[in-house]
């Protein structure tokens, strides 16, 4: 477990000072054994270092003993028994049920390795139990908030066992917030609230389970992901996708101001070609085994530098683009990911983007 402040967020991928104690062992024996001497800062370091420069070890199809592991230490997931996973799979179907089996059987669905390794009733499960454990956040919140709403009205001396008048009205609290949470079909895309299900966290789900060795494992990294990393990408409204999107063109404009203008000038802002590359950090985009190399990066350095990996691609697609009278067609689909050369094109961005700008880059998934 790494604490709080040593996460990845707000780090600029630059290889720093090495530990020579740390940096003469494999990332295996790293993550196997634990930094030297307990120096956590240190081991953290290392590890990054060691993805950047050499990757997780994997075969042809993109699988790795390492990875998961790696994957929950850099996003500091919490250690979960698998009862608890399973305690939210007995619950049954969540609130958000319907719309997620209208969306699991369309993922990564020209996908063989996918298809072959992870079975849509394993990704059913994951997004149901993530939806459970949403919904009951989502309902916390709404009992405290008519809670603190109600105790500001009532004067009373608590005993042990709490106030008599709340613990009497607590069954009618928990109903309206409960009534407060629960959503229709579709109506958490109008809110800016937290939901439980949003279009495209089926995608997002799926790299996790493709990785994990259990779909226990999946299931921390995912929940971990999506509500430590990225919580502005679930929410309702999407609006930390949004302010990706914007962010895209933002970036292009300063690191490339001639394809910018083009893109602009055959009326392509990144709304139009960049919202699945934003919402699943690229995970939409084949091959898997490039995608789960680029995650390797992005977990390591932190996953808002998704944003740097797209621009990072259309720099790549440049002269074919510029060339193109409809450049649309080229990016309606974007080439296979190739995950070296976008990051070593990465790498160069992030030397050109001021510090306010990314400033806003690290924050807009919030």
């Amino acid at each position: 477990m790494t604490p709080p402040n040593l996460g990845s967020a707000g780090r600029r991928p630059i290889p720093g000072k090495r530990s020579v104690a740390t940096d003469a062992l494999s990332l295996d024996r790293l993550i196997r054994d634990g930094p030297p001497d307990g120096d956590l800062v240190g081991g953290l370091e290392a590890t990054r270092l060691k993805i950047l420069d050499q990757g997780i070890k994997s075969d042809s199809d993109g699988m790795s003993p390492l990875r998961i592991y790696v994957w929950l230490i850099l996003l500091n997931a919490p250690v979960l028994e698998t009862d608890s996973y399973l305690a939210l799979i007995h619950r049954g179907a969540s609130p958000a049920y319907s719309k997620i089996r209208n969306d699991t059987f369309r993922t990564l669905a020209t996908d063989p390795l996918f298809r072959r390794r992870v079975s849509e009733a394993s990704l059913i499960r994951l997004l149901n139990a993530v939806a459970w454990k949403l919904n009951d956040a989502k309902e916390e919140r709404a009992a405290d908030k008519l809670a603190s709403s109600t105790n500001s009205k009532v004067t009373n001396t608590a005993n042990v066992h709490g106030s008599p008048e709340l613990s009497t009205s607590s069954p009618a609290i928990k109903s309206r917030a409960r009534a407060l949470t629960l959503t229709t079909e579709g109506s958490d895309v109008a809110t800016s609230e937290p939901g439980t299900y949003v279009q495209g966290m089926n995608v997002l789900a799926a790299p996790f389970l493709y990785a994990a060795r259990s779909e226990a494992e999946a299931f921390v990294a995912f929940h971990r992901f999506i509500t430590n990393e990225c919580p502005g990408y679930v929410r309702g409204a999407m609006d930390g996708v949004h302010k990706g999107l914007a962010l895209v063109d933002k970036v292009l404009a300063i690191v490339d101001p001639k394809l910018s203008l083009y893109l602009l000038s055959k009326g392509m802002n990144a709304e139009l070609y960049a919202f699945p590359s934003v919402l699943t950090l690229c995970a939409c985009t084949p091959p898997l085994p490039e995608v789960l190399r680029l995650w390797d990066f992005l977990f390591a350095y932190g996953a808002h530098l998704n944003i740097l990996c797209i621009v990072a691609q259309l720099v790549i697609l440049r002269n074919a683009i510029l060339n193109s009278p409809s450049p649309t067609k080229i990016l309606r689909s974007f080439p296979p990911i190739q995950a070296e050369m976008v990051k070593e094109v990465t790498l160069t961005l992030v030397k050109k983007i001021p510090d306010d700008v990314y400033s806003e880059i690290v924050s807009h998934a919030k």
